[in-house]
């Protein structure tokens, strides 16, 4: 089982267009154009039914403390933990690919609708909620329930450069057995027993102005 894309090269930088934040120029960040990569696989399991992807950073800090706070950085040794930006779920093995930006233009305040997705070529694929729906749940410009694609955004002071890694599963069941609305961390759950291959794709990104001058 394979997955790969035209969007970078793995391993490599992700490019600013896919990413939800960019630098601002004064050392912070403001959106960016929050596209979806482009993403494709071949050589599936035999009894392949459905899909599932899922898109997580597991370089997120575990404390909140020193989050984009100017005159500091977040600390290289705090402890890290997952954070879902895409959960797809009941894919269609066929056509094998998603094109760029096909499922994700811009940034939306409150997030984009689901579960269900609007995509007429993955119907009848749905949705689970990424993790800004539990990061904007305190700002009332932003709180809502964030369904679909929201690329990287990570602090604008972490010392580490985060890791973005794309996961996904041929499941043997045409539909999970999830209903409403579901988080990352439940459709893991319910994929065991239920995998029959995976294949991942990764990128790197940071909004640290002295790790983007180094080169990272």
């Amino acid at each position: 089982m394979k997955l790969w894309s035209d969007s970078w090269t793995n391993g490599d930088r992700i490019p600013l267009r896919y990413a939800a934040g960019k630098p601002d120029g004064a050392g912070g960040a403001s959106f960016s154009d929050n596209l979806n990569p482009h993403l494709a696989w071949s050589d599936l399991p035999a009894g392949t039914q459905s899909l599932v992807l899922i898109c997580h950073d597991f370089d997120v800090p575990s404390q909140g403390d020193d989050v984009n706070q100017p005159g500091r950085e977040v600390p290289a040794d705090l402890a890290r933990v997952d954070f879902f930006h895409w959960v797809l779920v009941d894919l269609p093995p066929h056509p094998a690919s998603i094109g760029e930006g096909e499922f994700s233009r811009g940034f939306t305040a409150h997030g984009k609708p689901g579960p269900q997705v609007t995509v007429p070529s993955a119907s009848p694929a749905r949705h689970g909620l990424n993790d800004y729906t539990g990061w904007f749940a305190g700002n009332p410009q932003m709180a809502g329930q964030y369904y679909g694609y929201d690329g990287p955004f990570p602090p604008f002071n972490d010392s580490l450069v985060h890791h973005y890694v794309f996961t996904l599963y041929a499941v043997a069941d045409a539909r999970l057995p999830l209903e409403g609305t579901f988080t990352g961390h439940q459709v893991r759950e319910k994929l065991a027993g239920r995998v029959l291959g995976e294949a991942t794709f990764s990128g790197t990104y940071t909004l640290n102005q002295r790790l983007l001058d180094s080169g990272f």
